[in-house]
């Protein structure tokens, strides 16, 4: 049965909604998607809060997508994350 991650991203700053999303769209999504080894990826923006950014992951099991929980490859994509935004 598939399971599926959703990560959630407030971006305050109206100014930051433009990068942000050409960011996330072509960078960050395409890295976790490829470092967690999902079967699907994709995102959106919250229709009743326009600042809050929805990515969910696709996995073939609740125990893979488990381990991506503390696993060093979402370790790395936070802190990237962290350190752009």
């Amino acid at each position: 049965m598939p399971a599926f991650l959703k990560v959630r991203a407030v971006v305050a700053d109206g100014a930051d909604r433009q990068p942000f999303d050409e960011w996330y769209q072509n960078e960050h999504l395409p890295d976790a998607y490829r470092a967690f080894n999902a079967t699907r990826a994709w995102r959106a923006w919250s229709e009743v809060e326009p600042s809050v950014h929805y990515a969910f992951y696709r996995f073939e099991s609740l125990e893979r997508a488990q381990a991506i929980m503390n696993s060093p490859p979402i370790k790395e994509l936070i802190a990237a994350f962290d350190k752009r935004w």
